[in-house]
């Protein structure tokens, strides 16, 4: 998956004339912090240095979890038709050029980001390329979303794991009664962003929310540590974005979590394949969580005719049915 090319034009116009050893140092930085998860009162992204390092070398791999992630949700809620976005933790906008991508009808979007950079980068990316009208908001998620007004789909993308734990039911509660619809959480694909995943599930569950994505369900999750759930997406690497890393491959894996609660239910949950398949001659093993609660691996061969080549066709994260 690869950046929206006005998007891609926008990021490569702004790291043009940025020194590439700054460029590597801030983003060695960003990415020291992101992996340890720190919460140490400081923003990733607190300077103009911190946020281009994220374009160079995050934002592809973010809007890739959160396209699809909104692909799911598109598929299990054909219906949903979102027209406003309210995006908490909005980073340089890659959740407002997802949702605009998988749904241009979209006219209206309230952006909340407490870094002054990070708004510049994003208002600087999303001038005249991006239909809705958007206003960005300086905010903190957990302390500024009083004075918002619900939106349609209202998402946290990468923010949870930022979050001091205490503070995260008072923010799902939040965030949920904002909801007019539909709330996306998307997070890192490790079995910590799992757990908090699970737990945003819980509670939305509780309050009488449905499970549109991922799960085919709303039974307490089948899987058990050292099992968790989560999926992968391939991004292509633009020269800079490998210089930036110090990388050698084209191209990365992004693995993310996400969940999509909504306050109607989707019309259909076929089971949701949760690993890579396993192909071999004339069969493949797949990893199904299914609408039962349960989650098993199912062998299918030729003998099962069309379902066997519906099966050939999933990859990991895709619904078989």
């Amino acid at each position: 998956m690869e950046l929206p090319a006005p998007l891609r034009q926008g990021v490569d116009s702004l790291l043009e004339k940025i020194p590439l050893p700054a460029l590597k140092q801030a983003a060695k930085t960003l990415s020291d912090r992101y992996r340890a998860e720190l919460r140490d009162g400081r923003l990733h992204m607190s300077d103009d240095m911190a946020a281009k390092a994220y374009l160079a070398t995050r934002l592809p791999a973010t809007y890739a979890a959160v396209r699809s992630s909104l692909d799911a949700l598109a598929d299990a809620r054909p219906d949903f038709q979102p027209k406003s976005l309210l995006d908490v933790g909005a980073g340089p906008g890659t959740m407002l050029w997802a949702t605009a991508d998988a749904w241009p009808e979209l006219e209206r979007a309230v952006l909340v980001e407490a870094s002054p950079s990070v708004r510049k980068v994003g208002q600087s990316l999303a001038t005249d390329a991006i239909g809705a009208r958007t206003d960005w908001i300086a905010g903190d998620a957990t302390i500024d979303l009083d004075d918002l007004q619900p939106a349609d789909l209202v998402s946290a993308a990468y923010v949870l794991d930022e979050i001091v734990p205490a503070s995260l039911p008072k923010l799902i509660d939040r965030l949920w009664r904002l909801s007019a619809d539909t709330l996306l959480f998307v997070e890192p694909g490790t079995p910590a962003g799992w757990q908090r995943i699970l737990a945003a599930r819980k509670q939305l569950i509780d309050t009488g929310a449905y499970i549109s994505a991922p799960c085919p369900h709303e039974a307490p999750c089948p899987l058990v540590p050292p099992d968790w759930c989560h999926f992968a997406r391939r991004v292509a690497r633009s020269r800079l974005h490998r210089l930036a890393k110090g990388a050698d491959v084209p191209w990365e894996d992004e693995k993310f979590i996400y969940l999509a609660a909504s306050r109607h239910p989707a019309p259909m949950r076929p089971p949701r394949v949760i690993a890579p398949p396993k192909a071999g001659s004339g069969k493949v093993v797949l990893k199904l969580c299914q609408p039962d609660g349960s989650a098993a691996e199912r062998l299918f061969s030729k003998r099962d005719g069309e379902v066997f080549r519906a099966a050939r066709r999933a990859d990991w994260g895709d619904t078989l049915g």
